[in-house]
């Protein structure tokens, strides 16, 4: 005889690889990447501002925080500068991460907005695999299991991340900023 039961509906999903998820395992580095997502900064500057957030690490510390993101692919090396005797490096992210909780009356605030997206969505991906179906499943071939999934989304994957490409291209071309005016 069962106690409880409830039924759970997906209700986020999360696509990235397992690099950048244990890159992310941190909450120092999701601050090192939201300074460097605006400015390139040397290691000393994101040591500063760390310590200017209320969070006081070794600067060594904050050297191993960024090798980790670098590692990963989430932080670049910008710049190279001579600097008495020494070169000074300079770090930029090229991933934003948001780290947001809507409000609670958002679901029924939004859930006419939310009808309209799924609506546009359908009929989007309908003409996009219609178009490009034959190269998102080419595609779907390559990518190798999940090793922690036992039912793999290769196309659900991709369309995702088709998405997510182009919010951020939009996004750093400005448009984005445009169309929410």
């Amino acid at each position: 005889m069962s106690l409880f039961t409830a039924d759970v509906n997906i209700e986020n999903v999360i696509t990235t690889d397992p690099e950048k998820a244990r890159a992310l395992e941190n909450d120092i580095r999701a601050k090192i990447l939201d300074m460097l997502a605006d400015e390139e900064m040397t290691i000393e500057q994101i040591h500063a501002e760390l310590e200017r957030r209320g969070d006081e690490k070794a600067e060594t510390t904050v050297r191993h925080h960024v090798n980790i993101l670098k590692d990963a692919g989430m932080v670049e090396l910008t710049r190279l500068e001579e600097a008495g005797g020494g070169t000074l490096k300079y770090y930029r992210s090229n991933t934003r991460v948001f780290f947001y909780d809507l409000p609670e009356s958002a679901e029924e605030s939004l859930a006419g907005a939310s009808e309209a997206t799924r609506d546009a969505l359908r009929a989007f991906i309908e003409t996009l695999f219609a178009e490009h179906g034959d190269e998102i499943r080419t595609v779907a071939e390559e990518l190798k299991p999940c090793e922690y999934c036992s039912t793999q989304h290769y196309e659900e994957f991709i369309l995702r991340e088709l998405l997510n490409r182009s919010l951020t291209e939009l996004s750093e071309d400005g448009d984005l900023d445009d169309l929410l005016d």
